[in-house]
Formats: structure tokens, C-alpha cells, sequence
């Protein structure tokens, strides 16, 4: 049975996309959307969980370090400030989900369809003849570039959540270890073998076809998120009463504790390790595209959204990140739950990083959804005769193998061996570089200026018409300035980090 035609039998999670064409006077239907495609379910409830899963990630654990580099004056306020610039510049881009009309116009399902449909506006339309694609239009280079930096960013986030997710299982060993043997033991162990099992369960997990179906994984990644931060927290508060007082200072860490250039490069990449832990927007249309048809409209609930996760994970990371600094001051470890500032209760421990593992496996698929859906989609267009590419294998999931009331796992051999491929690929590269503070640092830097701040912007004047040199359009323009000053302070603060590491690590040798 053909996709459409197991999509007109069923109206279930059965075909991701059917065109409207196929469907005729079904689309807009009960069981269709407006564009042809099975009625999008998601809330703003669901919308939250998959910025949360996507926010509060491994970034919060290395937000005490931050601010340790920073100090008690310039390290909240900088969090602060990253929070609002991302909550405001998230709502900008909210807004071109669709082009046109709030409820009626054009959708734009990914990031890249957003800048396509907006930016090739700002130059002369190409001549009639010949007919080109739109990546060659005017306005086609911005496209790349974004869809450039978008996959490029989730690749770097994957390999980024692969690292953190073995630095905790391999921080759960350690943890018993160091309570059989004494704190004293090094307890050194490699972190290969955890990266090879974390790798394994995403290929498992990276069969789940599309976003609209792992809405289950997010919520509960979200629990592990709040989980594993609130024993953070509790730990955090316990050391500041054993320590009978607040540690740090104004300034972070002193000149006279580090070299001066060193504390010039920390203080840097302190900056992407904060826009890393708020780090969403280039995943934030196709979260807006599983929200379900208005009203309200699509980018309406998603500001909510917005609202409620950015206020949400800033008061975690205020909370983590300040507690963690005042428990251990400027010696704060770069991962507040694996850097072992906390060696008891160890079974609490265990139960932290049990639950940054499962999260970061959610964490993991929410990000690479998008860059998955791109290649099969291309892949599908390059070769729309390939059954290798195009036909699905059904495999049933329950003993009914008939009937409606069968659920089945839909297999596609492109998809198992692409994204197979893909997972091995990412963990390989885990391998080579596991260096947690540096690897986030530079994702954070890398990413948040073109994806967080410069292309919601600009797409924001095209639409709103501002008017060049108006007061609006200089406030705009000087905050993407300030914002790309800041990714490249951070990136060379990262890179710097990355050389030092390399100078005395081993592949596959070095043990943590």
C-alpha cells in the first residue's frame, strides 16, 4: 500500500507528509492541515518541553565554571542578558513561520525555508528565463549559509551531547569507585567504551521518523533535565552551609591564580559556554511546525512557549550556576556533577548523571530531527524512483498484525543506514576530541550570533518594512554588532582552550 494511501485508510501518525495535490478536497480536512499534511497535534506544553530538552542540557553543568571566570558582578548579569536577547530575538523569528498572514499565509517548515522566503526579498528577483532552483536565487548565498551554519551547528551539538553523555556514565563508575577505594584513588577510565554504548542507543532512537513522534522523548528528558538540576542545586546549597559562607569574588578567578592571558581566554569562552546553555533558535521552526493549526496562530503559541522556557531555565541556571560558584568558588569544576566538587552521597550522584545520560538521549534526537529530515528529503527528491530511498517496511510492534488498531514501526533503508552512519560518524569524532568546556564553548560561540541574533533580525526588517537609518532599524543593528563581537571573543577563547587540551591528550589513550 502506497504512503497516501495508507494516510487516507488510517488518518494516523501512518505517512509524515502527503501533498496536497495527492489529497485533493481532504487537505484542511479533520484529518489534514491547510498544506496537505496530517493535522499537527502539538500545544504550547509540548512546544516548551522540546525548548527544554533542547535548552536546559549539558550546558547548565558547566555554568558555575562560567561564572567562576567571571565573577559574582559580570557572570549573572551576562546570563541575564544572553536570556533576554534570545527570548527576544526567538519571538522575531516566531514570526516567520509563516510568510504573510499570522494564520493563512505560506508555512515554512524548517529554518532555511524561513530565510529563503524572506531574504531573497532584499535583492532585484532573478530574470523569468531560465527557471533555477531557490538555493540560486537571489538571496539563494544566505540560504546556504544558513543551512550551512544550522547543520553544521547540530553536528557539532551532537558530537558536543556524545561527550557529555559518557563524561557522566563514566562519572557514575568513578563515583563508586571513589567510595570503595577512598577518594584518594585516581580511579582513571577511559570514556571510549561510553561513548561507543551512548552511540548504540541513538541508533536505536534515530529510527523514531520525525519530530511529531518523539514529543513522548522530550517530555521525559525534560524531567531528567529538572531532575538532575535540582540535585545539582540541593548538592550546591548543602556545601555552601558546610562551608559556613559564600565563596568567590567580584572578579572570578584572580590574575594571580592564572596567567593573564589565560584568564583573558577563560573569560572568553565563559561567554560560550552561557550562549551554549541558551542555545535553541536553530531547532525553533520545526518546533513551531509540529504546533497544531490555528487559532491561535502558530507563532502566537510559540512565544508563549518561548516565555515559559526561557523564564523556566533561567531561574535553573541562576540557581546551579550561583550555587555551584558560591559552593566552590573559583576552584568550581568545569561539570558541576562529573568534576567530582561532590564525592557523597554517591548514590545521589548516580542518580544525577543517570538522569543527564537519558536526558541528553532526547537532548540528542530533538536537535538532529531537523538535519535527519533535510537529507531524506533531498535524497527523495535526487532519487523519487529509488525504492531504497523511498519505500517503507512496516514492522509491527503488537501481536494484532492487522487492522487499524496495529502499530508499527515504519523502516526505511536510507534512513536506517544515513542515519546509522551519521551517529557512528559523530561518536567517532567523541572520540578524538572529549574535551567538554572547549567543545561547548565553541558550539556556543559558532552558533549563537548568525542562527540566534542575525537572521532572526534580519528577517524581522524585511518583513516589518522597516526603514533604513530609523531608530529601530540602528537598535537592531547595533544588537547584532554586540552579539557577533561576542561570538568571535568566544570562539577564539574556545579554540585557545581546544590547542591547550591537544597539547597533552592521547586518542583513544587518555583516561579521565
Amino acid at each position: 500500500m502506497g504512503e497516501s494511501a495508507v494516510a487516507k485508510q488510517y488518518c494516523g501518525p501512518a505517512t509524515a507528509e502527503v501533498s496536497s495535490m495527492e489529497l485533493g478536497h481532504t487537505a484542511g480536512s479533520k484529518c489534514y492541515d491547510d498544506d496537505g499534511r496530517l493535522k499537527r497535534t502539538g500545544t504550547m506544553w509540548t512546544a516548551s518541553a522540546h525548548i527544554i530538552t533542547a535548552v536546559i542540557g549539558s550546558g547548565v553543568l558547566s555554568l558555575a565554571w562560567a561564572i567562576a571566570q567571571l565573577g559574582w558582578v559580570a557572570g549573572p548579569a551576562v546570563m541575564l542578558l544572553f536570556s533576554l536577547v534570545t527570548y527576544y530575538t526567538s519571538a522575531l523569528l516566531a514570526d516567520c513561520y509563516r510568510s504573510g498572514d499570522d494564520c493563512t499565509g505560506k508555512r515554512n517548515y524548517t529554518y532555511m525555508d524561513a530565510v529563503n522566503a524572506n531574504l531573497k526579498l532584499t535583492l532585484p528577483p532573478p530574470p523569468p528565463p531560465p527557471p533555477v532552483s531557490s538555493f540560486r536565487r537571489a538571496g539563494g548565498i544566505k540560504v546556504q549559509i544558513c543551512g550551512f551554519l544550522q547543520y553544521g551547528n547540530i553536528v557539532g551539538v551532537a558530537i558536543g551531547y556524545t561527550i557529555a553523555a559518557s563524561i557522566s556514565m563514566l562519572a557514575i563508575k568513578r563515583a563508586n569507585c571513589f567510595h570503595v577505594e577512598g577518594h584518594g584513588d585516581p580511579c582513571n577510565i577511559s570514556s571510549t567504551p561510553y561513548m561507543i554504548v551512548f552511540g548504540v542507543a541513538e541508533i536505536f532512537f534515530s529510527q523514531i521518523p520525525d519530530f511529531d513522534q518523539i514529543s513522548w522523548l522530550s517530555i521525559l528528558a525534560a524531567v531528567m533535565s529538572f531532575t538532575y538540576s535540582a540535585i545539582g542545586l540541593g548538592l550546591g546549597v548543602v556545601q555552601v552551609v558546610a562551608n559556613g559562607g559564600v565563596q568567590g569574588s567580584l572578579t572570578g578567578i584572580s590574575v594571580g591564580a592564572v596567567a593573564p592571558l589565560d584568564k583573558v581566554w577563560r573569560s572568553l569562552q565563559a561567554f560560550g559556554d552561557i550562549a551554549f546553555a541558551y542555545s535553541y533558535s536553530l531547532i525553533l521552526i520545526e518546533i513551531q511546525d509540529t504546533i497544531r493549526a490555528p487559532p491561535p496562530s502558530e507563532s502566537r503559541v510559540m512565544r508563549r512557549a518561548t516565555v515559559v522556557s526561557v523564564a523556566v531555565t533561567t531561574l535553573f541556571y541562576m540557581l546551579c550556576g550561583c550555587t555551584g560558584y558560591a559552593a566552590f568558588g573559583d576552584a568550581a569544576p568545569g561539570n558541576l556533577l562529573t568534576g567530582f566538587g561532590f564525592y557523597e552521597p554517591f548514590w545521589l550522584l548516580d542518580v544525577a548523571n543517570a538522569a543527564i545520560v537519558v536526558h541528553l538521549v532526547g537532548a540528542y534526537q530533538v536537535y538532529c530531527q531537523p538535519l535527519f529530515a533535510f537529507v531524506e528529503k533531498w535524497a527523495q527528491r535526487r532519487w523519487p524512483k529509488s525504492r531504497y530511498v523511498t519505500a517503507e517496511v512496516a514492522v509491527p510492534l503488537s501481536l494484532s498484525l492487522s487492522g487499524p488498531a496495529a502499530r508499527c514501526l515504519r523502516l526505511n533503508l536510507f534512513r536506517l543506514t544515513w542515519r546509522t552512519a551519521f551517529v557512528v560518524a559523530t561518536t567517532v569524532v567523541s572520540m578524538l576530541l572529549p574535551f567538554f568546556n572547549d567543545v561547548v564553548g565553541l558550539l556556543g560561540a559558532l552558533g549563537f550570533w548568525p542562527l540566534t541574533v542575525y537572521f532572526p533580525v534580519e528577517m524581522y526588517i524585511v518583513q516589518k518594512k522597516v526603514p533604513r537609518w530609523s531608530t529601530r532599524w540602528v537598535c537592531l543593528q547595533l544588537l547584532s554588532a554586540a552579539c557577533f563581537v561576542i561570538t568571535v571573543a568566544s570562539a577564539a577563547g574556545s579554540v585557545a582552550g581546544i590547542v591547550s587540551d591537544l597539547k597533552v591528550y592521547k586518542p583513544f589513550v587518555t583516561t579521565n
